[in-house]
């Protein structure tokens, strides 16, 4: 936002201001193609995600052997309507990754709303109470960066088992430090200002400074890394799901098709290939959205 709302403008959620800020905001994002071509993919994703009966053209546990391995149906040898071929099982590559579309987003969706939670929660406190609290909200935040996410996680999902509630549970906590160190900084760079002191000095208590005056204030930096965070835990997510350690066969998983399709590599290539450009086109535009979005809400920047 250009200007920081006042007290009355911040409790009314619904207020003319705010409905003309977001047409604002979509008009300058939307008018950038790239912001466009992603928002239609990322659409597309999630289509495919709700719907994937309505838009695969097979069963993507049907199995038939006499068709494996075979390359796509615009090479030779391919196979009438397995346009992406098929894997070792005789398995449509298509229909596999359009399902698997629904645990990559499910998965990666509901991990970060849990690190958004608890790092939002963090940073707030951190950020507004300052002293002791951000203190240790900071050295918590260090101890669990100092270990590689990744194999943190690994070793986190070995020990409890690779199930859908526990993935997104364990992607999910380990990304709040990041959300928490946003949010305090966002925090503390608002903290101060004219309309959250006028709040105090009206009598409004502690939590509803920070939830009413200081946090909506704050939603943009939020939104912004959410988008990216987003991008990060559909990689790690198949990642996971490549090692082996996600969500497990015969769900169909991006990462999982690429583990299934390595050892065939040489023989057909197709298997490994597809799901990887799903995995990379999916991050990409998410990656492109949030550059975007962090340009439009930004009012330091010309939208001329």
């Amino acid at each position: 936002m250009a200007n920081p709302p006042t007290v009355g403008v911040a409790d009314g959620p619904a207020s003319p201001f705010r409905k003309s800020q977001f047409r604002i905001v979509t008009t300058r994002l939307f008018r950038k193609k790239a912001a466009l071509f992603s928002a239609l993919f990322i659409l597309l994703a999630v289509l495919c995600a709700l719907f994937p009966e309505l838009i695969a053209p097979h069963d993507p546990y049907a199995q038939e052997l006499v068709r494996r391995l075979k390359p796509p149906s615009f090479m030779d040898r391919g196979v009438g309507s397995f346009y992406l071929g098929t894997d070792h099982l005789g398995r449509d590559n298509l229909s596999r990754i359009i399902y698997g579309a629904r645990i990559t987003l499910l998965v990666s969706l509901f991990a970060v709303f849990v690190s958004a939670i608890f790092g939002i929660s963090a940073g707030l406190a951190a950020g507004f109470y300052g002293g002791r609290t951000d203190g240790v909200i900071l050295r918590l935040i260090d101890m669990q960066l100092a270990f590689p996410v990744i194999l943190l996680v690994i070793a986190v999902v070995a020990v409890v088992g690779p199930s859908l509630t526990n993935l997104i549970i364990i992607m999910g906590l380990s990304g709040w430090p990041r959300f928490a160190r946003i949010v305090r900084g966002a925090v503390l760079s608002v903290r101060g200002l004219e309309y959250v002191e006028a709040a105090r000095a009206i009598g409004a208590n502690q939590l509803r400074v920070m939830m009413h005056h200081i946090l909506p204030n704050i939603l943009s930096a939020i939104i912004v890394y959410a988008s990216f965070e987003l991008a990060r835990m559909i990689l790690l997510e198949a990642t996971l799901s490549f090692l082996g350690l996600g969500v497990q066969p015969p769900t169909p998983t991006w990462g999982g098709m690429i583990s299934d399709g390595k050892k065939y590599i040489s023989i057909s290539w197709s298997v490994s290939l597809f799901p990887g450009i799903a995995i990379a086109a999916i991050i990409l535009a998410f990656n492109i959205l949030g550059d975007e979005l962090r340009d439009a809400l930004d009012p330091q920047l010309s939208h001329e």
